[in-house]
């Protein structure tokens, strides 16, 4: 049974939409989110950032045979002098990458070996070329130049046959992709993208490239909201600019339930909450929330007829932004059906004080750089208004600030949320 966004607040301790933790409103969302079950056969080219369906099972040991992690020559360690003189071993000849050496080398000879070529029968560490010296048809090894076993790759040790090579609900990087192609797959199972509809409000916003009337605005929302989608790979549906007027949000609501999810911007603030209440109690249910976050405070949250997920985010471009990645982020792929991923913090230590009032949780937008002392150092971009989208651009990372924390003094250290990899 699905629950209602009521009773998915009842469960929630001291649930407060006037003035809701950042942490709390994580956990409403998680719990309102069901992952689409769809899933689509690609082609592992197409496959980077898709989702996978089902576990990937190793088909044989990789690598399939013992070979070598060196250039060099291949020998028993037992031949090895253990006298503390070098050893002398005759040369039985060569082994190459996909072309192996026929045979089982007597004992006393070595295999001038290649690095990846398969490890001749009873041959079990390899002397790097650097280390031995070939002369009159022998190798000459200095002693203690090697132990028995060394430079040897062994069969399976990196993925025994049966053994899982990757997880379902794997978000799959390029190190993946190479995995599955290393165990020759051309096909890969994964969750169908989520249609994610996104559009912005105000009788104020013109579409970039025509011209600006007197107090009109640019629509740059948009934009980053269609770039923020592009990264996480789902299927990103434009409905463009609607006007301050209820008929055509109310039409545009209704185009977009038929996505999985919809992002908004603008038209969540305390003036324009109730007309767009009543406009959404028409096609779906919200709430209207003030987190306790700057920036970002005000937000909607809601479910559309049909199932869509509906995130209301406020029309500042900056705290477009910080609500997507604080909020959004994580509760669309978890849509896509990807294990949630918690993102690393950077600890750095601030280069000034930093501005901050207890009670709500901040975002504030820094540049981190190296610290004389060998770690991080971080400084704020400037003014930290939440129409200051430059501020988002110059920085890359976000000062992530708890909600009980004061003011912040210079040296004092602080968790940051790195850009690279997120935006």
């Amino acid at each position: 049974m699905i629950e209602t966004l009521a009773q998915i607040a009842s469960c929630l301790d001291g649930y407060d939409p006037d003035a809701l933790p950042v942490p709390q409103a994580k956990d409403f969302i998680a719990r309102l989110v069901r992952p689409l079950v769809d899933v689509e056969t690609v082609a592992l080219p197409n496959a980077l950032g898709r989702v996978l369906a089902s576990d990937v099972v190793c088909p044989f040991d990789v690598p399939a045979h013992d070979n070598s992690a060196m250039d060099g020559y291949s020998l028993r360690g037992s031949d090895l002098a253990t006298s503390g003189l070098p050893t002398r071993l005759a040369l039985a000849g060569g082994a190459l990458a996909g072309h192996r050496f026929d045979g089982t080398p007597p004992l006393g000879h070595c295999v001038r070996i290649m690095t990846g070529a398969v490890m001749p029968e009873g041959h079990d560490t390899v002397v790097p070329q650097e280390l031995a010296q070939l002369r009159d048809g022998a190798v000459d090894i200095a002693a203690g130049a090697v132990r028995p076993g060394d430079n040897r790759r062994r069969r399976g040790e990196d993925l025994s046959a049966g053994e899982t090579a990757l997880t379902a609900g794997r978000r799959l990087r390029p190190a993946d992709i190479g995995l599955l192609a290393s165990l020759g797959q051309a096909q890969v199972t994964v969750r169908r993208r989520p249609r994610v509809a996104y559009f912005s409000t105000g009788d104020e916003l013109r579409p970039v490239g025509e011209a600006l009337p007197p107090g009109c605005v640019y629509d740059s929302n948009r934009y980053t909201i269609a770039a923020m989608l592009q990264r996480l790979g789902v299927e990103a549906v434009d409905l463009g600019v609607v006007r301050d007027d209820p008929l055509a949000l109310e039409a545009t609501l209704r185009e977009a339930a038929l996505c999985d999810a919809v992002v908004t911007s603008g038209g969540v603030s305390v003036g324009d909450a109730d007309h767009t209440r009543a406009t959404v109690a028409k096609v779906g249910e919200v709430l209207f929330w003030k987190i306790a976050m700057r920036p970002g405070r005000p937000m909607a949250i809601g479910r559309l007829q049909g199932g869509a997920l509906l995130f209301g985010l406020p029309g500042n471009p900056v705290a477009v932004m910080v609500t997507f990645y604080a909020l959004v982020r994580d509760a669309l792929l978890q849509l896509s059906g990807a294990v949630p991923e918690t993102l690393p913090m950077l600890r750095a230590t601030a280069s000034a004080p930093i501005r901050k009032r207890t009670g709500r949780t901040e975002y504030q937008r820094g540049i981190v750089t190296p610290a004389a002392n060998g770690g991080w150092q971080v400084a704020v971009t400037g003014e930290q208004g939440s129409g200051i989208l430059r501020s988002m651009s110059l920085a890359n990372g976000l000062i992530v600030l708890a909600q009980d924390r004061g003011p912040v003094e210079a040296g004092e250290w602080v968790d940051v949320l790195p850009f690279d990899g997120l935006v």
